[in-house]
């Protein structure tokens, strides 16, 4: 065999921990290893976990089962109606895999970057955000990490906190995590109900409104013209902030026309905290989002980052530079734009054919996926199981509620199969649930 050759077999057997190599030595079978160690007894973390010296504290719940129905692999052969992120088919794989080469190739790439981030990536954000200045954006690891460093930031454990309802489980869960208490103001056609906002900031003193203006996961609502102005001066009155989660603003249809401006480009006040990402209209593995804040705020939003993750890796940074300056960018937001068109109107197309008894679901021009009303005492969860046996995963709605669900629903996801032909089979499939359940 050839150096290059033992030199290969080598590294893998070394990564396998089967063999160690000590330079002028040589290389030496690895000492035997057990593959388990002995069972202990781990209960006392039943008590370490649960107990509060803070009589009145809010417990926190640790809990991500609910983020998991849309993040969790389906098994072989069934259809996932449940996902959050783009299918592979829709990726900009070869754009993406151009631009870590690219980035790979920078000066400096693999040096520590700014904690705040390169500066010509946020003045990239600052600009698609519109009203803010590059020194008042933080780049972040993802949307997630800057919505929970958000809500760390401005709200105390023990604190309430107000929420759309329903909303994004990710929200919910960071919430309950930091010992935070998620409080409902309910969504209609048109966004958050602006007077049933005010009274919740009157009846819990809460400091924190988190909202999503566009496109709102999961009833896909729009904040209206005169709610958004409404919504940032209740909060101004009551001394609260609004964190905007706008997560969908890359993801809009073809035929959504012009959209609305970001709430925090109108706010000079710095009542609004903005949350943005690019993995929804990429990857799930290009995880670069950014927050923007006026005054102290950025202060301690920076110093929870600098805390949690100390900065975003300088590769993945600069292989978002790559790929939003290059010419692949903006061809890919108009093709995946025509593809989410075409796959809501499949969708919707599917359900009306198979479920006509169903009503006709709220569907805007931007998002992933559908709200489905169901008939009234459903069983959500024995729908959902029994979907999964059909060959089909859906969203059941009660885990977008942070109190007791309305009305039951699904959140039905139009972006993770392969094509309109597996849209439609999914929803035959969730036909033959409903008719088991009867």
């Amino acid at each position: 065999m050839s150096p290059v050759t033992v030199s290969g077999a080598l590294r893998r057997l070394a990564a396998e921990g089967l063999v160690t190599t000590r330079p002028g030595a040589g290389a030496f079978r690895a000492e035997t290893r057990p593959h388990g160690t002995p069972a202990g007894d781990t209960s006392w973390q039943e008590i370490a976990l649960s107990a509060d010296p803070a009589a009145d504290a809010v417990p926190r719940s640790v809990d991500a089962a609910d983020i998991l129905v849309t993040l969790a692999a389906p098994p072989p052969g069934v259809i996932e109606l449940n996902g959050g992120y783009l299918h592979p088919a829709l990726q900009p794989e070869r754009a993406l895999a151009a631009a870590l080469a690219r980035a790979g190739r920078r000066p400096g790439a693999w040096e520590r970057p700014p904690v705040e981030g390169l500066a010509e990536l946020r003045a990239w954000f600052a600009r698609e955000i519109g009203g803010v200045a590059p020194d008042r954006v933080l780049v972040t690891g993802g949307g997630q990490p800057a919505l929970t460093g958000a809500l760390r930031a401005l709200a105390a454990p023990g604190a309430p906190v107000l929420v759309e309802s329903p909303t994004y489980p990710g929200m919910l869960a960071a919430a309950r995590a930091f010992g935070l208490r998620p409080v409902p103001v309910p969504v209609d056609a048109e966004g958050v109900r602006t007077d049933l906002l005010a009274e919740a900031f009157r009846a819990t003193g809460a400091r924190v409104f988190v909202c999503q203006p566009l496109f709102q996961n999961p009833t896909t609502a729009v904040l209206g013209a005169g709610r958004r102005r409404e919504v940032v001066r209740i909060a101004r009155e009551a001394g609260a902030f609004v964190v905007e989660d706008d997560f969908a603003r890359r993801i809009a249809h073809e035929d959504a026309g012009e959209l609305p401006p970001t709430l925090v480009s109108g706010d000079p006040d710095g009542v609004v905290v903005h949350v943005t990402s690019l993995t929804k209209a990429t990857s799930p593995s290009l995880r670069v989002g950014a927050i923007a804040a006026r005054g102290p705020v950025l202060d301690r939003l920076r110093a929870i980052q600098i805390v949690d993750s100390f900065f975003v890796p300088r590769p993945l940074q600069e292989a978002a530079l790559e790929l939003v300056g290059s010419p692949a960018w903006p061809r890919h937001l108009r093709t995946v734009a025509a593809a989410l068109r075409t796959r809501r109107e499949a969708l919707l197309g599917a359900l009306a054919g198979a479920l006509p008894e169903l009503p006709v679901p709220e569907a805007a021009p931007g998002g992933f996926h559908v709200w489905q009303r169901l008939p009234d005492g459903t069983d959500e969860r024995a729908l959902a199981a029994a979907a999964l046996r059909a060959g089909v995963a859906v969203a059941p709605g009660r885990h977008y509620y942070p109190a007791e669900p309305p009305a039951p629903r699904l959140r039905l996801s139009f972006v993770s199969p392969a094509d309109t032909g597996e849209i439609t089979e999914g929803v035959r499939r969730l036909r033959t649930a409903l008719d088991s359940l009867v």
